[in-house]
């Protein structure tokens, strides 16, 4: 009989054989050396969008739960709740704030409160979360609170034209606020192709490998911080000759999980690769694009998903991820952060999850 034995101080999973009522180690197993702690354990999070308030850090994540449905199209990973976490300093624990939005509160969702993140203006934080609506159809929300932490209050409806999954919230100096968003096969973006939701599509990357790749999305949101202020755009990411990366390019075509920040007057347009498990970056002079592909911000985690966000706290860069190290099952995640290094030429360092 074979079980399994996570150290979690160590990080390191170890594989045991019981042999006549004793446990010997199985040296056939790998050994698997984390680069990061969780930064919380109580419950599963994941997907974390972490972002700067007040001077502290506050971590909006996935609340992963163990729901026993099937995986088929993300079925499994069916969130109830958001928690929001915060962190005085990298390093000193997280602290859990508790339910900051129930799924039972928003009237218009049905299921799946999937990758969140938030923005602020004019003392109000404003949360952004997908959840599929009585149709099935992946929508936005925006729920309101007056403390970063929440709670957040919904609105009646869903953002008017949204669709698909992962938004990720980007504002520029003088508040101008953008939204990106989209995610390939559970996310729906296939089934948005054609301007309208075509429930009967099913093909995961619908277009032929030499042909340009499904893109994500960017609306610029208005003043009112519930509604676009103009039609969802295309964001093209273009490869070192300046042509759109193409759906056969796995290693570096979007998949999902959006996350753009600024830095010394460059825009960066990171993602994850979904099947290929790398999250990855292009950059650009314009929030709208068109960005260039760059490279590998992080490398595969255990786990199957991976998603991100990058800050900046007191001068130095750091990434949020998540991967399966406390459940090893790829519905039940946990948040990490690592030190993130951009170089002074505007290269990001390639960050390595496993230890070597």
């Amino acid at each position: 009989m074979i079980k399994r034995i996570t150290q979690l101080t160590l990080g390191i999973s170890l594989f045991v054989v019981t042999v006549q009522g004793q446990q010997k180690p199985d040296t056939t197993k790998k050994v698997i050396h984390y680069a990061n702690e969780p930064v919380i354990s109580s419950i599963y999070t994941a997907d974390p969008s972490a972002h700067v308030f007040n001077g502290k850090i506050y971590i909006y994540p996935s609340h992963d739960i163990n729901t026993g449905k099937p995986s088929t199209n993300g079925d499994h990973y069916d969130m109830q709740d958001y928690h929001v976490l915060s962190m005085d300093n990298i390093g000193t624990p997280a602290r859990d704030h508790g339910v900051a939005l129930k799924l039972s509160d928003v009237r218009w969702a049905e299921r799946q409160l999937w990758a969140p993140d938030v923005a602020v203006k004019n003392g109000k934080y404003y949360l952004y979360f997908p959840a599929r609506d009585r149709e099935g159809i992946f929508r936005t929300g925006v729920a309101i609170g007056k403390l970063p932490e929440g709670p957040f209050i919904p609105e009646p409806t869903f953002i008017p034209g949204s669709f698909s999954i992962d938004p990720c919230v980007f504002q520029e100096n003088d508040g101008t606020t953008y939204m990106y968003f989209g995610g390939l096969w559970g996310g729906q973006l296939a089934k948005w192709a054609k301007g309208t939701y075509d429930a009967a599509e099913e093909r995961k990357d619908l277009r032929k490998a030499d042909e340009p790749a499904l893109t994500p999305k960017i609306a610029k949101i208005d003043g009112s911080m519930l509604s676009f202020a103009e039609q969802p755009k295309d964001v093209v990411i273009l490869d070192e000759n300046g042509k759109p990366l193409l759906t056969g390019d796995h290693e570096r075509r979007f998949f999902e999980g959006a996350w753009v920040f600024k830095n010394k007057g460059l825009y960066y347009f990171t993602y994850s690769t979904g099947d290929t498990h790398k999250i990855v970056y292009a950059t650009g002079k314009s929030p709208y694009g068109p960005f260039t592909y760059q490279g590998v911000v992080l490398k595969p985690v255990s786990g199957w998903t991976t998603h991100h966000s990058i800050l900046q706290f007191k001068g130095k860069w750091y990434l949020y991820y998540h991967d399966t190290q406390l459940s090893g099952k790829n519905h039940l995640r946990n948040v990490k952060v690592s030190p993130l290094e951009i170089t002074p030429g505007g290269k990001i360092v390639t960050i390595d999850p496993i230890k070597t």
